[in-house]
């Protein structure tokens, strides 16, 4: 299929779809202990277990975590099959509700957002390449949802073509829509017995021309510090201010070494969050980097200034807990770099020549590649992601779907 006839097939279907997803609220939550994490999830996900049935799926379920699942028949086992996969959560760092989805013909400039705000062509420079393209952004009230709804769209219109058209041959297909991908939870639970897909896509990606195969190796880091209290007009040498500690240990981090000073395959440390008074105090790093070796290093200098710090203030004053989150898929990917080459040819088919580029954070197919399921990444034609200035392109998910049928129909 190429760009001109993905186009035209897919322009309405695939916008038609994805407007009517992302006015359905779905951001998940990190402050809860259940899965999902929001029960709203769940409203999505019934829709799209209906929709799964409707378009022939051999079999498909939604379980008790949210996720829903569909398997269809084709040429070939189930060692033949393709998998794709995306999120139904979006991000809890801005409102979901109400979206408001504008349609617009961008003609250059800033795309003025009816509560006063703007997506600034300054801040954001990639909007020179949607001149003339169709864009749908939200009303600047709230997030849009392309991360991931715009990959849902995409693999639902994906599903339907094949529906519409028995005649086509193509290999067996999987699909799987996750639930907490947003908070690192989206893998944690996945159905390999129902997947029946040994090598998948997650569809969760941005601008269209890329493909992401290697992304950072992550943990997360708890910092408690603890102080000692007193009257402050009797403070001198006795009092240890457990806030001043902790700006004390932020302040000996890398000053360049941080999110708003890296790219590529940069890595970093991100003071996340941090709170407290004079007796205890206590703040999150993510520490995240690309290569293996550097990103062990990192940890380790988390735990050698810690121990330095305890040898200035007193043993006990500070304490740190890491815990890994995902690591690099790149390893995992190598060994089945099919998957990438089928994909760049499936993108070139369409008269798109993609780059591979890293990922400056995680998905589930870093995770799920490391639990025996190797799944690059694909784009979904959205950028500017988690906050009120995203939007995506009509153009690029129509033709991102026509590469999720090329890629299906590669037997």
């Amino acid at each position: 299929m190429d760009k001109d006839k993905a186009i035209e097939l897919f322009f309405d279907k695939v916008s038609e779809k994805f407007l009517r997803y992302v006015k359905i609220p779905t951001s998940s939550s990190e402050n809860s202990n259940t899965h999902p994490s929001t029960e709203k999830q769940k409203v999505l996900s019934d829709l799209l277990l209906s929709e799964l049935k409707k378009s022939g799926a051999d079999e498909a379920i939604e379980d008790e975590y949210g996720c829903v699942y569909a398997n269809f028949a084709g040429v070939g086992s189930d060692n033949d099959a393709i998998g794709f996969i995306s999120h139904v959560d979006t991000s809890p760092s801005a409102p979901d509700y109400p979206v408001k989805p504008r349609v617009i013909k961008y003609g250059g400039g800033d795309i003025p957002l009816p509560n006063g705000d703007k997506i600034s062509a300054d801040v954001f420079p990639n909007l020179k390449n949607y001149i003339g393209k169709t864009l749908i952004t939200s009303d600047g009230g709230t997030l849009l949802g392309a991360d991931d709804k715009a990959g849902i769209a995409e693999i639902m219109t994906a599903v339907e073509y094949f529906r519409d058209n028995p005649e086509i041959k193509r290999r067996p297909l999987s699909v799987c829509f996750s639930t907490d991908e947003e908070i690192g939870c989206g893998a944690d639970n996945f159905n390999f017995d129902f997947f029946k897909a040994k090598k998948a896509y997650t569809a969760d990606g941005g601008p269209l021309g890329q493909i992401e195969y290697e992304n950072f190796n992550a943990a997360n880091a708890a910092i408690n510090v603890r102080g000692v209290n007193i009257h402050p007009g009797d403070g001198k040498n006795k009092m240890k201010n457990a806030v001043l500690l902790a700006c004390r240990f932020i302040s000996s981090l890398p000053a360049a070494e941080t999110p708003s000073h890296t790219e590529g395959y940069e890595g970093f440390y991100h003071v996340e969050e941090i709170k407290g008074n004079e007796t205890s105090a206590s703040f999150k790093i993510l520490i995240r980097d690309h290569d293996r070796e550097k990103f062990e290093n990192r940890k380790k200098f988390i735990l050698n200034l810690t121990n330095f710090l305890n040898s200035v203030y007193g043993e006990g004053t500070f304490s740190a807990y890491i815990e890994d989150s995902y690591y690099n898929m790149r390893p995992i990917i190598e060994k089945n770099i099919d998957l990438v080459t089928d994909a760049v040819e499936a993108f070139e088919k369409i008269g798109v020549y993609p780059k591979a580029v890293p990922i400056r954070g995680g998905t589930d197919g870093a995770m799920l590649s490391y639990k025996g399921l190797p799944c690059p990444n694909l784009p979904t034609g959205g950028e500017n992601f988690h906050g009120v200035h995203e939007f995506a392109c009509v153009e690029s998910m129509a033709q991102i779907t026509g590469a999720i049928i090329n890629i299906t129909e590669k037997i």
